[in-house]
């Protein structure tokens, strides 16, 4: 089995926020594999679905951003979930929008919730898909003001094609495994 954790916040105030990427991008992988049933369970909220012969367990942790690993382990104990079928999809503003990159074994770079993951795991030696939402646009700006706020228009307008884009990058990660995935998506 394998775990894709998308990060985000709970709630409508934050649905299309640049933090909340993660969520979109598992709802709509959720969705291109049939829309299976959510329930909520573990402080967060799931579906399952076979998908050839891997059966995938999608997750929005429902903690907010920064207690994110809370659920990620009780998730990976209930279900005996190995690290290396672990793969936490965020947000990354060290890229601009339509940007992805895959990770493993990397730093938190300042992101509270692969922070909160990595603490409770003892470990940051999982897979992680970074979706760019871009810097600020004013250096004043503050990075959590930046991310809290929803996407303009213009980039929403961007977001089927790129959310696409991270669902087969998913699916090339479960199938070919994170070199190819790497090599296929990082920096598209």
């Amino acid at each position: 089995m394998f775990l894709v954790v998308g990060l985000g916040n709970p709630g409508a105030k934050y649905a299309l926020t640049r933090h909340n990427i993660g969520f979109m991008a598992v709802d709509l992988f959720a969705m291109s594999a049939g829309n299976p049933p959510w329930k909520e369970e573990h402080k967060a909220l799931t579906c399952r679905f076979q998908m050839d012969d891997q059966t995938i367990l999608l997750a929005k942790p429902m903690t907010y951003m920064n207690k994110s690993g809370e659920s990620v382990q009780s998730l990976m104990q209930f279900y005996k979930i190995e690290m290396n079928h672990l793969l936490v999809v965020q947000d990354d503003i060290d890229q601009a929008l339509g940007m992805m990159r895959f990770h493993q074994n990397r730093g938190h770079g300042g992101h509270n919730g692969i922070r909160s993951i990595s603490e409770l795991l003892g470990s940051a030696d999982y897979a992680r898909l970074k979706l760019g939402v871009g810097r600020p646009p004013h250096p004043d700006m503050e990075v959590a003001d930046y991310v809290l706020q929803k996407f303009s228009a213009e980039e929403q307008s961007k977001l089927p094609d790129f959310l696409n884009k991270a669902g087969d990058a998913l699916e090339s990660l479960i199938f070919e495994g994170l070199q190819i995935a790497s090599t296929k998506f990082n920096g598209r």
